[in-house]
């Protein structure tokens, strides 16, 4: 009998742990728009950052060295907005398959279209 206490304690802490871990991962993300990005930006956060954290960086005209949204230049003018279900694309759709994450010109790029610099 006293081992299967400590054995009972393990099993209830290692599926709180998994519980917890679970929540976490699911509460791990966030959602931004802009005008003048193409559908909507999904961030998974980091360790210690938080969507305010990352709103902040994108609405930052100065801010540099972080890949949020496909790593997209533009400052200025975003929300944050609830994360919405990604959805099959019609058929033929040129967006469908593509990452929600890409501004205007990685879309051109990735298709071929030069644009002016």
């Amino acid at each position: 009998m006293k081992r299967l206490i400590p054995a009972l304690s393990l099993t209830l802490i290692i599926i709180g742990g998994a519980a917890a871990s679970l929540a976490a991962s699911e509460a791990a993300t966030c959602c931004f728009t802009n005008t003048r990005f193409s559908g909507q930006c999904t961030v998974t956060l980091g360790a210690e950052e938080t969507c305010a954290d990352i709103l902040s960086y994108l609405n930052n005209q100065n801010s540099v060295g972080k890949a949020y949204c496909g790593n997209t230049i533009i400052r200025g003018g975003w929300a944050s907005v609830t994360c919405e279900e990604k959805k099959a694309g019609r058929l033929g759709s040129r967006d469908a398959g593509k990452p929600g994450c890409q501004d205007a010109r990685t879309q051109n790029r990735s298709a071929g279209i030069e644009t002016a610099r």
